[in-house]
């Protein structure tokens, strides 16, 4: 076992197969974080190429990934097996080869003090026990290491004409209540204003957030496999809905525009915190 295996200690206080299923959907489906995002992040934190980074609740590497070729080494942790696995294969096929993938829970990963340059998170903030988390990172980011909470309002946050239709269906097939985390609220769990003060309360300096729209374009057959990548409304949770859940939606949007096209302006972004120098 690598030093961050032998480090974890796996005890979930959430259910560890949330997004059982949803691995495959989330690569292909999720949409890229943006370039612009990325740079400027990198940009901020000074990376060199030699440094190391942590990147944490990591899913299937979407953020590693667009990460991994900035620093020398890289550990990725997520909660889910599944989503590990996924990370792996996809950094075989993609040629990534400084990636550690390892299975556990956040708050009790046992990291070296001092030894990470970034330590990121990418929307699953608000899964973690924030001021634990919050307060390791400090531990082990070296002296002006940094810390970066980045993601993006998930499509059944927005505010589109069609994402209501989207949400409406969804919420008819699963019998849960979406769209409570809106843009623009700042008392919501994961909400910049929310991140920003957890950082400060944890040492963290030049606490700040950035924001990005970027337009983006999605077909019918994405909107299916991005809701299938999530943990409100994935195959497991449809069960045996899945077709007629499935064949509603399509319909629902083609009778909202039959051309098979539905826009948005994405909002993405990110709250940083540096420890000090």
């Amino acid at each position: 076992m690598s030093e961050m295996e032998q480090g974890i200690r796996a005890k979930p206080d959430y259910p560890v197969d949330a997004f059982a299923g949803t691995a495959a959907y989330y690569l292909r489906y999720r949409v890229p974080y943006p370039g612009a995002l990325i740079s400027d992040l990198l940009e901020r934190a000074a990376t060199t190429g030699s440094g190391k980074l942590l990147d944490l609740a990591c899913g299937p590497g979407r953020l590693t990934f667009a990460l991994a070729s900035s620093f020398r080494e890289v550990w990725a942790v997520d909660l889910e097996p599944e989503m590990i696995s996924a990370g792996q294969q996809a950094a075989l096929e993609r040629g990534v080869r400084n990636v550690t993938w390892a299975v556990g829970r956040v708050e009790e990963l046992k990291a070296p003090s001092a030894s990470f340059d970034l330590v990121s998170f990418g929307e699953a903030f608000h899964r973690l026990d924030q001021p634990v988390v919050a307060a390791l990172s400090h531990t082990w980011l070296r002296r002006g290491g940094c810390i970066a909470v980045a993601g993006s309002y998930g499509m059944l946050a927005r505010n589109e004409p069609w994402h209501q239709i989207m949400v409406n269906v969804v919420e008819k097939w699963t019998g849960r209540t979406l769209g409570a985390a809106r843009p623009g609220n700042p008392r919501a769990v994961g909400s910049p204003e929310h991140c920003e003060e957890v950082l400060r309360e944890s040492g963290f300096l030049e606490v700040a957030s950035y924001a990005f729209i970027v337009p983006h374009a999605w077909t019918i057959d994405e909107i299916v496999g991005y809701l299938y990548s999530t943990s409100v409304s994935s195959r497991k949770v449809l069960g045996a809905n899945v077709e007629a859940f499935e064949a509603e939606l399509r319909s629902a949007l083609l009778a909202f525009d039959a051309g098979g096209v539905y826009r948005e302006a994405t909002q993405w972004g990110y709250t940083f915190g540096r420890k000090d120098r």
